[in-house]
């Protein structure tokens, strides 16, 4: 996703909605995403593209969110028919 509104893939935008519905712990986000299988690399583009981050806390517990590009994304890809 070079471009900042470059329409983003199905599964992508799936991603971004579920986190952006609540926190979500790294460990709840990788035991849903994460994938071994190189055709479905939805959770490394994302992370690639800048539209995810994982924070770790002060207690070293990470929690996974939507950076403002994903913020931006998810809200264009909802805006499309």
């Amino acid at each position: 996703m070079s471009e900042p509104d470059t329409k983003i893939a199905a599964p992508t935008a799936e991603l971004l909605s579920w986190l952006s519905m609540r926190p979500r712990t790294y460990d709840d986000a990788i035991e849903a995403w994460h994938s071994h299988c190189p055709r479905l690399t939805v959770w490394e583009d994302a992370l690639i593209d800048g539209l995810i981050r994982i924070a770790r806390d002060a207690n070293g517990s990470s929690t996974v969110g939507l950076t403002e590009r994903g913020h931006t994304a998810l809200a264009r890809a909802v805006s499309f028919p």
